[in-house]
């Protein structure tokens, strides 16, 4: 008998591969073994993304350092997480705009006279989530490289890991939250978003904190100056997609939208 995955020779009492790890397969696809699979998967205590996600709440470094030092088959890897969160998030806007198109209101953040501009612009953020996401880590772990220059535990890199499982958590976790709270009792996308980040900033900031191992009075001073770099970083990037909208003739249509509410 071969593994069917590497083509490697097993003994007929082989449950799994030596060479790849592959699981011996013995009996035909049918839709009780292909549910029984499905469950053992995703619904096991067991599971790894399970663990990963109840373990990134409760130590938050146990996954990550382990990840960084590299234990890698206890819990999900960073980058599996990290594609699920998409998945996920993708999954929550998908059954939200198709289901519950009033839950995605955002009047609350929006400007008087541009509601309409603001509207496609949300569209457009929705449109590109995914490659949001995968931008904000890498400008994360820089500016975390700024923020904790004089502490020399994790590189450019390492950063990288531990802010793609800080999103990834935050991601999965308010992605779930959304889909319950949102549909089911009544409360906006614009009202749950303004919860929703100041519990993401803590969230990082816990992380960051038993990460580092470093003092509670020490995190908030880091946590205040991450967020005024993060703050000018932002203006900068607003600043070039006001120049870009202002030469293409964008801005001036927010503007003379503002112009008109004011004299409505």
């Amino acid at each position: 008998m071969e593994c069917k995955n590497c083509k490697t020779y097993l003994t007929e009492e082989s449950d799994y591969c030596n060479s790849c790890g592959g699981k011996v397969i013995r009996n035909r696809l049918t839709l009780r073994n292909l549910f029984e699979h499905f469950t053992e998967t995703f619904f096991n205590y067991d599971n790894k993304f399970f663990q990963t996600f109840l373990y990134l709440f409760k130590n938050p470094e146990n996954v990550i350092e382990g990840y960084i030092n590299g234990i890698r088959k206890k819990y999900a890897d960073v980058i599996s997480y990290f594609t699920l969160a998409i998945t996920i998030s993708g999954l929550q806007l998908f059954i939200l705009n198709k289901f519950f198109p009033d839950a995605m209101d955002m009047s609350v953040w929006s400007t008087k006279g541009a509601e309409e501009i603001q509207k496609q612009q949300m569209s457009s953020v929705q449109e590109y989530q995914s490659i949001i996401m995968m931008f904000y880590a890498p400008l994360y772990a820089l500016i975390a490289k700024i923020v904790f220059y004089n502490i020399k535990k994790f590189n450019y890199t390492e950063l990288l890991v531990i802010f793609l499982y800080i999103q990834a958590q935050i991601s999965i976790a308010s992605g779930i939250l959304a889909l319950i709270l949102l549909p089911f009792f009544g409360i906006s996308f614009g009202i749950f978003s303004m919860f929703a980040i100041p519990t993401m900033i803590l969230y990082s900031a816990y992380c960051l904190k038993r990460l580092y191992q470093i003092s509670f009075s020490r995190i908030v001073w880091k946590t205040l100056i991450f967020g005024i770099v993060l703050t000018i970083v932002l203006i900068i990037i607003f600043a070039v997609i006001a120049f870009i909208m202002y030469s293409s003739g964008g801005l001036d249509t927010i503007i003379e939208a503002q112009k008109a509410a004011q004299h409505s």
